[in-house]
């Protein structure tokens, strides 16, 4: 059987299933990428994108600046242990 899927950009991708398997709900649009569905009026929204967080930003995410003092403050005296200063 034959199975229409429409993404948001309208482009319509048909697929062959056999009889007898399950049809999924959403299909990957081979022209753009988005995620398509069978209902041409009401295709699947566009995933929404999370912006690119720096390797700092997760920190700060995790850490109150108190601890990231404490932590900073641990390092350098290692460090200046190290150096005998």
């Amino acid at each position: 059987m034959r199975v229409v899927f429409w993404c948001a950009k309208r482009h319509d991708t048909p697929i062959a299933f056999a009889h007898d398997v399950e049809v999924p709900e959403t299909w990957d649009c081979p022209r753009c990428g988005l995620p398509a569905g069978q209902d041409e009026q009401n295709p699947p929204p566009p995933p929404r994108n999370e912006p690119y967080k720096t390797h700092l930003a997760y920190v700060r995410e995790r850490r109150t600046d108190a601890d990231g003092d404490a932590l900073l403050e641990e390092a350098l005296s290692k460090l200046r242990a190290r150096r005998g200063a």
